[in-house]
């Protein structure tokens, strides 16, 4: 028999539900009406709504420690800007430094900091398919976002140090220049890792991409843009598995590299210790 609970709203009034209406209650509730239920079921002795509000203690605490994360990516960087007297910042980040095959990517993001973007991580703690939905509302609702790639003819010639600042230099101008119109300046380059040097705003945060929300941004951008931009490639050199090493040294690549050589997609000075360097 459904015991009586006082709903939130109803004053006195009392109402027969079962297990499943107060779940469905919990289960759309947020810290606030979650005290109201919680005083309204706590006569009601059924050990299944004991576990109902246990669970809803559990998410909602979830909830709150995720909250307090992203408010602290944003915090963290306003932080920085504050203490350097600017207003406009930049987040940027790389990916594809280490892999055998194909560019480099880096991101540059200009978030607007009176909106939270939820998810906000470094882009390694993402699944593919959140990588792919924070993305997309990283770029409908930032400033300015941009990713510029290297490519590895340029990453073979002039190497790693060089083909990194040529990218962040080329994502950075590119999200000024989408700012300029509106007579904006970025002040700043938060830059994740160590220091580079491709730029007088420079500043370096180690380990940014989960610091900092503009940093977090960038890295997830980039990531997913490489990442599309190898599997194209993949349907071109299918032997490869790009679309899903993405172009890193696994050992199913290293042995499609032995069978088959090198394609012009490679970073041919990355593999001089496991191939014959024949090209396509």
């Amino acid at each position: 028999m459904a015991k009586k609970v006082l709903l939130p709203g109803q004053g006195a009034t009392a109402h027969s539900l079962g297990i499943d209406e107060v779940a469905a209650l919990l289960d759309s509730c947020d810290a606030d009406s979650f005290a109201v239920l919680r005083e309204a079921l706590k006569s009601d002795t059924r050990k299944g709504i004991a576990r109902l509000i246990a669970r809803t203690e559990r998410r909602l605490e979830v909830a709150s420690r995720e909250t307090a994360r992203l408010e602290g990516l944003y915090a963290f960087e306003a932080q920085m800007a504050a203490e350097r007297g600017v207003h406009v910042w930049a987040g940027l980040d790389e990916v594809g430094r280490g892999p055998i095959a194909g560019p480099l990517a880096a991101g540059a993001v200009v978030l607007d900091s009176s909106t939270r973007i939820l998810g906000l991580n470094d882009s390694k703690q993402l699944s593919p398919e959140a990588r792919e939905d924070i993305a997309s509302r990283v770029k409908e609702q930032a400033r300015a976002w941009h990713v510029a790639f290297v490519d590895n003819e340029f990453i073979d010639a002039h190497g790693m140090v060089a083909s990194l600042k040529r990218a962040f230099s080329e994502a950075l101008a590119a999200v000024q220049e989408a700012l300029a119109a509106s007579g904006v300046a970025v002040e700043l380059a938060l830059l994740d890792g160590n220091p580079l040097g491709f730029d007088a705003r420079e500043a370096n945060v180690v380990k940014g991409d989960a610091r900092c929300a503009s940093i977090a941004a960038a890295s997830i951008i980039a990531k997913v843009e490489r990442d599309r931009l190898m599997c194209e490639y993949a349907e071109l050199y299918p032997e490869y598995g790009w679309e899903s090493n993405k172009g890193y040294g696994t050992e199913a690549h290293l042995e499609a590299i032995r069978q088959y050589g090198l394609t012009p997609l490679h970073r041919s000075s990355f593999c001089t210790s496991f191939s014959q360097l024949s090209l396509f």
